[in-house]
């Protein structure tokens, strides 16, 4: 994550939906444990620290995805797929499709794409009418990426091999 943008979240509570998310403003690579703050579902903050300003989006993701962890980027490559094909991106027939958790052939992934927002509501509405079990992810336009996985390692693992998918089809 470059400078302070993006965020992660891992859900540490279901019944009610607990997510420890990353302090709004912060270097990710060099956070601590403080730098972290526990919200509800709705992004509000349980413990001292403000959470990013994009813990809403992660507590409804959480909720309609049943996801463990969510990781948002601020990467170059979904912002200019979304920018391209803005009605969603469409991948197919390739290799790196399986680490994203899709068959490498015959199967066509179509991400998401939703407008930006300042106000998460708009946002997770969005997110939810547009919501696919089979993809873990979501393009923000002219924001970033965010995916998703049963733990921060699976999330992590989706976003850079989405990623690397996304930088394959700008750059052919």
């Amino acid at each position: 994550m470059r400078g302070t943008s993006g965020n992660l979240s891992v859900v540490v509570g279901t019944s009610p939906l607990r997510l420890a998310v990353t302090a709004s403003g912060l270097d990710k690579g060099e956070m601590t444990s403080s730098d972290v703050v526990l919200i509800d579902a709705s992004g509000a903050a349980l413990s001292q620290g403000v959470p990013s300003a994009e813990a809403g989006l992660h507590g409804r993701i959480a909720a309609v995805s049943g996801a463990g962890a969510v990781v948002h980027v601020h990467a170059l490559a979904p912002v200019l797929a979304a920018e391209r094909w803005p009605s969603g991106v469409v991948l197919r027939d390739l290799e790196m499709l399986k680490g994203f958790g899709r068959s490498a052939h015959d199967d066509v992934v179509t991400i998401p794409v939703v407008p930006n927002s300042q106000d998460m509501t708009v946002l997770g509405d969005a997110f939810e009418a547009g919501y696919r079990a089979d993809t873990p992810a979501l393009i923000v336009a002219r924001h970033g990426l965010y995916v998703w996985g049963s733990d921060l390692h699976q999330a992590r693992h989706r976003t850079e091999c989405l990623e690397w998918l996304l930088r394959f089809i700008i750059e052919t």
